[in-house]
């Protein structure tokens, strides 16, 4: 069964959208918990991350910035235009924020930099093993499921709890405080366009995943919908302890030796 929705109410408020969505979150919600309140953000917040934690959460976390307009480009091809409503809002959407993407790569680089963790590193790097899944994730949600599957656990999922994350990181003085005074605007630039960029992005994909889904689905294609935006929040928090958990590349080079 799938009966029409049309968001009436205010976009960033839950009770906008259908009991199922509302549900779902909540659902999900522990998940979520589990990236937003992650130790790492608390140790960028402090100013007290070592420099090995944060290459490793660098180069572990390029593949996922790199590749997101890929993934989105993998929803593109799933809308036909004219099909119906939820299709041609996705459409327009995703072609738009391509574009936004485009330049998010390059500012994820001057973090780096700014960070302490070459460009080259980044770019040619090993990542740590087990980070490469939230990407992995995407991958495969947005290459071979629905087009709402695709979106909820990349646009929505993903993106929003990045724009929590974000905040608390753009927000601190001692991280900003923590970075070289010189291009230090540059290096926060990827932290504050996500930090307000996502207030409203996720909503709109939200809206977006209602559109396609209608009031009623199929309780099957809502477990589904919970089980994959559970999964981009699993996938981003077990990357996350696999940045903590890597050994210093001192002590791997004496292991090997």
């Amino acid at each position: 069964m799938n009966t029409h929705f049309e968001r009436t109410g205010p976009l960033a408020e839950l009770s906008s959208y259908p009991r199922w969505a509302r549900e779902v979150i909540e659902a999900c919600e522990p998940a979520r918990r589990s990236v937003r309140d992650h130790v790492m953000w608390d140790l960028m917040v402090e100013g007290n991350i070592d420099l090995a934690t944060m290459r490793h959460f660098m180069v572990g976390t390029w593949s996922l910035i790199e590749r997101f307009p890929s993934f989105m480009a993998q929803s593109l091809m799933k809308t036909r235009y004219g099909r119906s409503a939820g299709d041609n809002l996705a459409r327009r959407w995703l072609v738009r924020n391509i574009r936004v993407e485009q330049n998010h790569a390059e500012y994820w680089l001057d973090w780096a930099e700014g960070a302490g963790v070459a460009r080259a590193e980044v770019l040619e790097g090993r990542p740590p093993l087990g980070t490469q899944t939230a990407a992995e994730w995407c991958h495969e949600v947005c290459g071979r499921d629905t087009l709402a599957a695709g979106m909820a656990a990349t646009n929505y999922a993903i993106e929003g709890v990045t724009g929590e994350w974000s905040q608390k990181v753009y927000d601190s003085v001692a991280y900003a405080d923590s970075l070289p005074a010189g291009g230090r605007k540059a290096t926060l630039r990827w932290l504050q366009l996500h930090a307000a960029y996502d207030d409203t992005h996720p909503w709109e994909a939200l809206e977006i995943v209602c559109t396609l889904m209608g009031n009623q689905p199929a309780p099957e294609e809502v477990e589904h919908l919970r089980e994959c935006i559970e999964r981009s929040y699993v996938s981003l928090h077990y990357g996350l302890e696999r940045c903590l958990a890597q050994p210093p590349v001192e002590e791997v080079e004496e292991q090997a030796a």
